[in-house]
Parts: C-alpha cells; sequence; structure tokens
C-alpha cells in the first residue's frame, strides 16, 4: 500500500539550498557588508546541499522500496475564473531519481569548488548562485502544475545567465550570458504558448487534471486551422525543450557558456538545466503520446542533435569545449529515445550522463589546474604521469561516455539505439543511422581529447600563450620557467569529487537497468501506448539481465563502432600526428565549415539579429518618427493651427462682417429648401 511522504520533508529538500545561496549569497557579498568569510560561506551552502541529498535519497528508497507518493497544493496563490494558479509538489518515482541525481552531483560540485575557486574575490558570490541553481531546478523537477514547472524553468535561466557571465568584467563573458538568455527566450515563448494552450483548452494547469482531459484534447483541432490541437501543444511545449535542452536550432548558446568557471559547466550540462527539458517531456508523456506528428518531430531534431553536434566536437581544441559538444550530442541522444516513446530509456541516460559528464567536467577542470590555467589540448600531452588521480577518472568517464559495456553509459546508450531501431515512427531511419554513427564520432573525439592531454610527447613548451608565475605556482617562488609549466595533481577537495562520481559513472547503469527500464519503477509514471509504439515492448523481449547485455555488447555494432573509433584515434593522434594537419589541408571547406558551426552563429548575428535590428530601425524610423510623431502627434497640432489660422480670420470684431455673413447664410438657407421643394 502507497504511503504519503511528509511535507516537510520534502519543503526542506529546495529549501535548504536556498537558505545557504540567501546567506552566502548577500551576507558573504558586498551587498550585504561581508560579514561571514569564505569558510561559513561554503560550510553552509554545502551542508544545505548535503542535508538536501540526504532527504531526497531517503526519499527515494520510501517511493522505490515502499510505494510513497505525494501529490498535493501547498499554496494557492489566486484563483482566476476558475484556473487555480499553485504551488504544489508531486514526488513519485520519476522526481525522487531527479532529486537525488540534481542535489548529488550539486554537492559535488559544492565541493569541488572549494579549490577551484580558492583565489577568486567572487568566491562566496559563486557558492550563492551555484545554490541558488540547485534550489531553481529542485523547484522544478518538484512541481504538480505548470505554473511552479514554468517558475523552476525561468529560474534556472536566470541563474544560468548569472553563472555563465559570472566574470562580468569579461566581453566574452557578457555575450555569452546574453546570447544564453536570448537564446533561451526564442524557446521558452513557445514553452508558455503550450502551457498556454493547455490552460485554455483544458481549464487547468494540475499535471493530473490535464492528464485526465488528455483524450478530450486529443479530439479537438486549432482554431481556424486543421491541425490537431493536441500536435500544437506537444510541439510548443518541445520548442521550450529545445531552447533548454540544447537541440538543434537553438543549441548554439550552450558551447559559449563554457566562459562560466568549470564548476558551473559541470552543473547546467550534467544535472540541471539542460536536462530539464528531457525531464518535461517524459513528464508530459500522456500528452506527447496521443501525437505520432510531434513524436516524430521530436526524434528527427534529436537525430540532427546527435550527430551534427559529435562532428563539431572532433575539431575543437578546447578541453571544455570538446566535453560540452559531446554534451549536445548526448541530450540529442535523449532527445531521440523521447520521440521513439522509450521516456524511461531517455531519462535512464538522463542520469547516466549526470554522473559521467559531471566526471569529464570536473576533471577536464582538474586538468586546467593542473597545467596551469591552459585549456588548449594542443599544448598538453604526458599528462597521465603528473596527475594520475585526474587521469584514472577521466578514463572511466571516457569509457562511460563512449558505451563501452558493463559501464554506465553502455546500458542506457545501446538501449536508446536499440528503442529507435525499433520505432516504426516517421524519421526513425534517419535516427537509427544518426544515433549508430554517433558512436563512432563520440569514440573519436573522446579519445582523441584523452590521448593529446594525458599520452604523448609533452607539448607545454610549445604553447604560444603560455602564461607563467601564476597564483598556482606562486607557493614555490623558487621554481624556474620550466617547472612552472610542468602539471601537478589537484587538491582533495578537487580529487574526492573526482572519485565519488566516478563510481557510479561505472556501476549505476548495471545496478537499475532491470527496475528503472524493464520493472515497476516507472509504473503509473510513464505512458506508452505500446500497441501504437512498441519499442519499450520489442527491448523487453530481448533482456535478460545486465551481465548477459554486457556479454552480447562485445559482438554488437556499437561496440565495434566505437572501438574504431578509439583505434583511429589513436593512430592519428599517437602513432602518425601528422595526419590530422594532412587531412585539414586536404578536406578544407569541410574543416572550415565544422570551424564555423556549421554558419549558424555567422546566420544569427548577420541575418536574424541585423534584420531584426533593420526591422526596429525601420519601425523607429517610420512607425515612431513620421507615422506616430510626424503623423499624429505632429500632424495633428498643424491640422488644429491651419483651421484656427482660418476661423481666426472670420472673427474680425466689424458688426457690419457678421451682419454680412447672417445674410448670405439665410440666401443659402432659402436656396437650399427651394431646391428640396422642386
Amino acid at each position: 500500500m502507497s504511503q504519503t511522504l511528509s511535507v516537510s520533508t520534502l519543503l526542506a529538500v529546495p529549501l535548504l539550498p536556498l537558505a545557504g545561496a540567501v546567506i552566502a549569497g548577500v551576507f558573504g557579498t558586498a551587498f550585504g557588508g561581508n560579514r561571514i568569510g569564505r569558510r561559513l560561506s561554503h560550510t553552509l551552502t554545502i551542508s544545505g546541499v548535503l542535508l538536501a541529498f540526504v532527504l531526497s535519497a531517503m526519499t527515494l528508497k520510501s517511493v522505490a522500496m515502499d510505494g510513497a507518493r505525494f501529490n498535493e497544493t501547498l499554496y494557492t496563490w489566486m484563483v482566476v475564473g476558475g484556473l487555480k494558479m499553485e504551488v504544489g509538489f508531486l514526488v513519485d518515482s520519476l522526481t525522487a531519481m531527479m532529486m537525488c541525481v540534481v542535489t548529488f552531483v550539486s554537492l559535488m560540485v559544492h565541493i569541488y569548488t572549494i579549490g577551484y575557486m580558492e583565489e577568486d574575490e567572487g568566491y562566496n558570490r559563486f557558492f550563492g548562485y551555484i545554490s541558488l541553481f540547485t534550489f531553481a531546478m529542485l523547484m522544478l523537477v518538484m512541481s504538480n502544475n505548470m505554473l511552479q514547472l514554468f517558475f523552476g524553468w525561468e529560474a534556472v535561466g536566470l541563474v544560468s545567465y548569472l553563472l555563465i557571465g559570472f566574470y562580468y568584467n569579461k566581453p566574452s563573458a557578457t555575450f555569452a550570458n546574453m546570447k544564453a538568455f536570448l537564446v533561451n527566450r526564442v524557446g521558452d515563448f513557445g514553452f508558455i504558448l503550450g502551457i498556454g494552450l493547455l490552460a485554455a483548452y483544458g481549464g487547468t494547469l494540475n499535471y493530473g487534471e490535464a492528464f485526465a482531459k488528455a483524450d478530450d484534447l486529443a479530439k479537438l483541432t486549432l482554431p481556424g486551422t486543421g491541425w490537431m490541437l493536441i500536435t500544437v501543444i506537444c510541439i510548443c511545449l518541445f520548442i521550450g525543450a529545445m531552447g533548454k535542452s540544447a537541440q538543434f536550432p537553438l543549441h548554439v548558446w550552450l558551447p559559449d557558456s563554457m566562459e562560466g568557471p568549470t564548476p558551473i559547466s559541470a552543473l547546467i550540462h550534467a544535472a540541471t538545466m539542460v536536462t530539464a527539458g528531457i525531464f518535461m517531456v517524459a513528464r508530459m508523456s500522456p500528452l506527447f503520446e496521443l501525437s505520432d506528428a510531434a513524436l516524430s518531430f521530436i526524434m528527427v531534431i534529436g537525430g540532427i542533435t546527435a550527430l551534427f553536434m559529435g562532428l563539431l566536437g572532433i575539431i575543437q581544441n578546447d578541453i571544455k569545449r570538446v566535453v560540452a559538444y559531446s554534451t549536445l550530442s548526448q541530450l540529442g541522444y535523449m532527445t531521440v529515445a523521447l520521440g521513439a516513446s522509450a521516456y524511461s530509456v531517455a531519462v535512464f541516460h538522463l542520469m547516466t550522463h549526470a554522473f559521467f559528464k559531471a566526471l569529464l567536467f570536473l576533471a577536464a577542470g582538474s586538468v586546467i589546474l593542473g597545467v596551469h590555467h591552459n585549456q588548449d589540448i594542443r599544448w598538453m600531452g604526458g599528462v597521465r604521469k603528473y596527475m594520475p588521480i585526474t587521469w584514472i577518472t577521466s578514463l572511466l568517464g571516457t569509457l562511460a561516455l563512449i558505451g563501452t559495456p558493463l559501464f554506465a553509459g553502455f546500458y542506457s546508450k545501446d538501449s536508446i539505439i536499440e528503442a529507435v531501431r525499433e520505432s516504426h515512427l516517421a524519421g526513425a531511419q534517419f535516427a537509427y543511422f544518426a544515433v549508430l554513427a554517433g558512436v563512432f564520432i563520440t569514440a573519436f573525439y573522446s579519445f582523441r581529447l584523452y590521448f593529446l592531454v594525458f599520452h604523448g610527447k609533452e607539448r607545454y613548451d610549445q604553447n604560444p600563450d603560455a602564461h607563467h608565475g601564476d597564483h598556482h605556482s606562486a607557493h614555490d617562488p623558487h621554481s624556474g620557467q620550466h617547472d612552472q609549466q610542468k602539471p601537478h595533481e589537484s587538491p582533495w577537495v578537487v580529487t574526492v569529487p573526482l572519485i565519488l562520481l566516478a563510481i557510479p559513472s561505472v556501476v549505476i547503469g548495471f545496478m537499475t537497468i532491470q527496475p528503472m527500464l524493464f520493472g515497476d519503477f516507472f509504473k503509473g509514471v510513464i505512458s506508452i501506448n505500446l500497441e501504437r509504439h512498441p519499442a519499450m515492448e520489442e527491448l523487453a523481449k530481448t533482456f535478460h539481465g545486465p551481465a548477459q547485455m554486457a556479454l552480447h555488447g562485445f559482438i554488437s555494432p556499437p561496440f565495434w563502432l566505437a572501438l574504431s573509433g578509439v583505434v583511429l584515434a589513436y593512430y592519428m593522434y599517437i602513432v602518425n600526428p601528422a595526419l590530422p594537419a594532412a587531412i585539414k589541408r586536404r578536406c578544407q571547406p569541410v574543416y572550415l565549415l565544422l570551424e564555423n558551426k556549421y554558419y549558424l552563429d555567422w546566420f544569427n548575428e548577420n541575418v536574424l539579429a541585423r534584420g531584426t535590428r533593420a526591422l526596429g530601425m525601420g519601425l523607429w524610423k517610420i512607425g515612431d518618427q513620421k507615422l506616430i510623431d510626424g503623423a499624429l502627434v505632429n500632424g495633428s497640432w498643424k491640422l488644429v493651427g491651419w483651421v484656427s489660422n482660418i476661423v481666426r480670420r472670420l472673427q474680425s470684431g466689424y458688426i457690419y462682417h457678421y451682419a454680412f455673413g447672417m445674410i448670405i447664410g439665410v440666401f443659402l438657407l432659402m436656396t437650399y429648401f427651394v431646391w428640396l421643394n422642386k
């Protein structure tokens, strides 16, 4: 029998990070008079997130083991014409899993930040931001209505703006955070349209009530068109997901978000913000299941993102940007799974990806610290012997990312590929090709990064942009310039989160695939019409346990594609390092296309942005200055002045002028009446 969860416990989960954020962000900064120091700031924020994680883990245990559930309104804000605007929680297996992932990854990022931001002037402010980010994401995933969902949705967008532009004196950072903010507003416009249509035709913002009316909505068409209303609603909602989860063509903000400090890159790309769109579509599965057109659209967009964003990762030289493009590609995989109605597989990959992607980002940050803030992988090499913990954890994360059998990423990634193969929707064949080709591409660029950073010849002295004498080498004032360039292992506050993230990156898939995909974990939470969308049913027929799946994985096409990518990367960057430059010379047009990111940024800046500015200038010059100011405002007073000038001449003050006017008037009236009587 299902049990009810404690309201106070659930409230504490988001409010504890919020309390830490307020204290550190206000009293630990100049805004509040710098009343608390660094140690107290990070202690309070970490304690808040730690307690939130413990409570989330307890909640997950109650949900998974005891069948506990919670779906209640906590506060009614207002009622407008029968439409209730409320704050409430819906805690089921999907929510509880997301709560644990968000709080655990956030906790690792908080601990890691102590070492990474050690000497940054904005130390307390950063801790305030990341705790606030955690609060916003928790409110999003715990909501039981679309009003609160939209609040969390916008809150993570706002805090991401603050974090990406954390170094607000840096022009590239302020450009990146504005870009992220504006691109997400495009997606959010579609999102709020979808919510508005649900509110208008369903008469509710509550999840359960809206899902209960889904069949009725599926019978309606959008007034004035022949479009199915449910299809329009689902596509509008998914456009919001395209912005938050960085799907083509609204992906352009994500690589530039690397301008923020590395800890926030891990938090944004692994457990918060970019996963919000995936979570939202999975939560709305009762609606999306009623529109094959929307599912096909989702699958094709996901396939494009998985394939073409992965290709961009091949030519990146910034260590963080390589990992960022892998995030884009993996988000494409999750989206493809959503389109195939394999919602549980998408959420499963979301979970496994959160661990190994957070690990890879934090490991990249550890490398950046170790090589004295150099981020260009072309000037690294041989880091393995200097940073053994960072090396082994990076290798484990990379193996998980490429889908090596027995690692977490294998179980979720291969399940996506199989689910797409079993789908019969339009676009499924393209999506299957995209995710299968993406396996080779992911393995190639991932091990290109791995080999260039951790193996091969040391290239630190070849870096034309090398900086010496930074704060990390300042601890040894007698060290020479050459010694300053040698890498060093990061402190324990950096390496411990790497180890703790490496563990689930290896084992979480093996441990959870049975209940999450083929058990009752998501029963009653995710809705699938198995007659129309049989992908999950077909997967269940061929699943005989995680061990057997891993053994079969060694003879499957994805494994050999991944192995081919690894071997090719090894040959090109270890055995024959001159080959990449030769290929670049011979394939210059292709390289330029990839280097310019398919010219989407150019199109956005030179067509959309300039076109918008031109339109705005035209509206200002013609609409505002000429029509409103010129014709309406100035024209009206000029007309009044002209009429007044004429009328003024008739008021002479002479009696005989007025008498003459009266006579003329009487004459005209007599003439008029005579004409009427004829």
